[in-house]
């Protein structure tokens, strides 16, 4: 019988990709891990890591065992779902990812309900991005992510997990005035001209800007780069910039912009998921967490 936690180890290397990644995750040394991988390597009987220059890389036979602990990992993790919910009362901790917005306008709430509904649960909240929150949810850093996909950009899902809708966010065309031109198509147009603000190269969120933007027949000007969308907010207001801002941006401490208009195509909007590894979406947390998410976009109306 081979020792799960070691194989719990050789799991973590294939995600994080180093020795050195899996200490820190671990609060291990990478002596230690190494030594572990090193008597895993000694019950299976055959090499299980090969040097490829300053790193090493899983065999064959070290990625048939990884598939193997992911489906122990996975029973594992639905008898815990069923421990949970056998209990009268919820406890223990609940790890969320979430983006800037749905930090800002939903977890706030979302806290508030389940601190009242289960006081003994310990919530732990961090902001990231999709593209980092999603790869650390397979790593079992996080137990639920809230992700955001921009209309024809989903984020590619890991194998291993499960998604729920969540709501829909509308984007609009976010001006420091008010435009002339009538319409949408020709509202967007108009600020062929003018400096934009936009999140980074290489985000959903980019991507699907400038496909709005060179559907409409211009190539944008983005003088302006950030993910903070408070910031774009902010560069309208004082009119340095145009951007595409979602929705659920504006609460209060956001700093109002002249004009919104909706976007060419009917509108545009974003949805808005929450993410869960199989087998964990009956966990009683995992339930009472999306169940308050909901609530709270209920509340906003």
């Amino acid at each position: 019988m081979y020792d799960l936690h070691r194989l719990r180890l050789l799991r973590e290397l294939r995600h994080r990709g180093t020795l050195a990644a899996v200490a820190a995750a671990l609060s291990y040394s990478p002596s230690s891990v190494s030594q572990q991988l090193s008597q895993l390597e000694a019950e299976v009987g055959v090499p299980l890591l090969e040097p490829v220059g300053r790193r090493v890389r899983l065999t064959e036979q070290a990625e048939i065992l990884v598939a193997h602990t992911e489906a122990v990992l996975e029973r594992l993790e639905r008898a815990e779902s069923e421990i949970a919910a056998s209990l009268t009362e919820l406890t223990g901790p609940l790890r969320i990812a979430s983006f800037q917005t749905a930090a800002l306008a939903l977890v706030p709430t979302a806290l508030t309900l389940l601190r009242e509904a289960h006081p003994r649960l310990r919530v732990h909240l961090t902001q990231l991005e999709p593209e980092r929150a999603l790869p650390a949810l397979v790593a079992r850093d996080f137990d639920l992510v809230i992700a955001e996909e921009y209309p024809d950009q989903p984020n590619p899902r890991p194998a291993g997990t499960e998604q729920e809708d969540l709501c829909t966010d509308p984007l609009r065309l976010a001006l420091p005035e008010p435009p002339r031109a009538r319409g949408p198509l020709a509202a967007l147009r108009a600020q062929a001209d003018h400096p934009w603000v936009m999140e980074p190269e290489g985000t959903a969120a980019r991507r699907w800007a400038l496909a709005l933007c060179r559907g409409a027949g211009f190539e944008p000007d983005v003088r302006f780069e950030s993910t903070d969308i408070l910031l774009h907010a902010r560069l309208v207001r004082e009119g340095h910039a145009r951007a595409l801002l979602p929705d659920l941006v504006w609460d209060e401490g956001t700093p109002a912009v002249a004009a919104l208009r909706t976007l060419p195509g009917g509108g545009q909007a974003r949805r808005i998921v929450t993410v869960v590894r199989e087998g964990r979406g009956h966990h009683p947390a995992v339930l009472a967490c999306r169940k308050a998410l909901r609530e709270a976009v209920a509340a906003r109306g």
